[in-house]
């Protein structure tokens, strides 16, 4: 689909975009995609961090659970 375009037509196109929405708000839009890409990213670092730090954790242990020593006492 885009395999036909070329050098031209892209420039074509940004003259266009530039003539649309003027380079101060084309700046502004790059700073604030520059904000979102920089904000996904540390949320993704975030995200991993805390996935580690579940990994390491202790497992539960089930084998003495409350239940388990109520249903015991009642036996005994």
């Amino acid at each position: 689909m885009f395999a036909n375009i070329g050098p031209w037509q892209l420039l074509i196109i940004l003259v266009i975009v530039l003539a649309i929405f003027g380079t101060k708000r084309l700046s502004s839009l790059g700073s604030d995609l520059g904000k979102s890409v920089k904000g996904f990213r540390s949320a993704m670092n975030e995200a991993e961090e805390a996935n580690d730090q579940i990994g390491e954790s202790k497992d539960a242990d089930f084998d003495n659970t409350p239940a388990s020593e109520a249903h015991d006492k009642k036996d005994a």
